[in-house]
């Protein structure tokens, strides 16, 4: 359901400023890849149903790799991208790439095994990650939970990756406010595993429209 609930919201098109943001950054790592090898090697941790790999990085299917845990969300980015390479793996594992073999490992959302990701990126290798900002969803957090937390992850996320001997560089915070009805609003809930909740879930019940908050931290790496 999470899976599901995830795509339909992607396909509403609410992520594309995300993307936009992020591109700069990709650039800048694939530009700094060897100038031997024509193209860049690429892993995206929790890749989901296919969404950011083709907007990303869509001139190098051949050197893109998506890893996912879901089997219905590596079907479906499958089906979006057919000429990329999608794995079903727990990235916590292990990542499916020999030693210093990658030029660019991405984790939008998803998991990231700090020793993994020094093992399999080159030297001078990018890592970019994203995680939900503070205030990311906030209005319906508030309104299911009364009171929602407010998180900031990058400082652990920073101090795990420079013990890895990747340097933190660039971080941003990106925002963008939308209005969103009762389906959105219910898919917002069911791809962060709010909405088996239902007590929590019937607060939210009547409202026709909503606007909510959307906000990401990105951090930008790279390898010693």
């Amino acid at each position: 359901d999470a899976v599901l609930a995830r795509h339909r919201w992607l396909e509403r098109g609410y992520a594309g400023g995300l993307i936009d943001s992020l591109r700069p950054w990709v650039s800048l790592a694939i530009e700094s890849k060897s100038p031997a090898i024509e193209v860049p090697r690429i892993l995206d941790l929790g890749c989901g149903e296919g969404t950011f790999g083709p907007a990303l990085f869509g001139e190098f299917p051949t050197g893109y790799c998506g890893i996912d845990l879901s089997r219905r969300a590596i079907r479906l980015a499958v089906q979006r991208w057919p000429a990329a390479t999608w794995v079903l793996a727990n990235a916590d594992r292990g990542l499916p790439a020999a030693e210093q073999s990658v030029d660019c490992v991405i984790s939008l959302f998803g998991r990231r095994p700090a020793t993994e990701i020094a093992r399999v990126l080159k030297p001078g290798g990018h890592f970019i990650a994203a995680v939900p900002g503070e205030e990311d969803l906030i209005e319906l957090r508030e309104r299911v939970q009364t009171a929602a937390t407010r998180r900031n992850r990058c400082d652990a996320i920073i101090d795990q990756m420079q013990q890895h001997g990747l340097t933190c560089h660039e971080q941003a915070l990106w925002t963008h406010y939308i209005e969103i009805g009762p389906e959105a609003i219910t898919d917002a809930l069911a791809m962060t595993y709010r909405a088996v909740r239902q007590s929590e879930k019937r607060r939210l019940e009547g409202i026709q429209t909503t606007r909510v908050t959307l906000a990401a931290e990105l951090m930008r790496f790279t390898k010693a």
